[in-house]
């Protein structure tokens, strides 16, 4: 199965809905999703690391970066995708919007999207329970010497003790599945290095070949 990164879903929703006010010309389009998805993409960086203490995608090998957060290249690749969501996607799905419309009711269609979103807000926050846990035992099964190490290793141990729920875990959050849904996923040891954790794991490989290699 192909798992991607939450990053490209919210920052298609948030390019979309602020489209109405560049929605000029191509290159509009392409300067404001440049510019939404650079902003979009820093800020889901910074609360990731800040939050999670851990770095989704790190720009820092590519020319014109900002803390290795957004990149030239990237950033453009937003203004690409903004030109394909307003123009091809977007409308696409508009119309088939406005067909569901003709056949259900309002209160129906709100019930729905209500039900949707509280789905999604309970599976971002399970994804990064999730990814936590992943992380602590990284660290601990591979002794990387991180700040939070001493409370990683206290979680860790308390974890061995919930047999059920190491069960859940080896089945449906195991090491593959997180590697492959967060294969550029890295970390900062007290050195300041930064370690990609896929490295510990090489016999798994991600869903697509990696074009910059680290």
């Amino acid at each position: 199965m192909v798992r991607f990164c939450g990053i490209y879903g919210v920052g298609a929703v948030i390019i979309i809905v602020f489209s109405q006010y560049f929605n000029k010309s191509n290159i509009t389009l392409f300067l404001g999703g440049y510019v939404i998805g650079s902003l979009t993409e820093y800020l889901t960086s910074f609360l990731v690391e800040m939050v999670l203490h851990t770095k989704w995608w790190d720009y820092s090998n590519n020319i014109l970066n900002i803390n290795g957060r957004v990149c030239l290249l990237y950033s453009a690749f937003w203004g690409i995708l903004t030109i394909f969501l307003v123009k091809k996607f977007n409308p696409f799905v508009d119309q088939m919007i406005n067909k569901m419309a003709n056949k259900i009711s309002c209160q129906l269609a709100k019930g729905v999207l209500s039900c949707i979103i509280i789905f999604l807000m309970f599976d971002c926050i399970l994804t990064c329970y999730a990814q936590d846990l992943f992380v602590t035992r990284m660290v601990i099964q591979n002794d990387i010497k991180t700040e939070d190490f001493a409370k990683r290793q206290e979680v860790y141990q308390k974890l061995q003790e919930k047999h059920s729920l190491l069960t859940f875990i080896d089945r449906y959050w195991n090491d593959e599945k997180m590697i492959k849904t967060f294969p550029n996923m890295k970390i900062e040891d007290i050195n300041g290095n930064v370690i990609y954790l896929d490295r510990f794991l090489p016999e798994i490989q991600p869903y697509y070949r990696k074009i910059f290699e680290k």
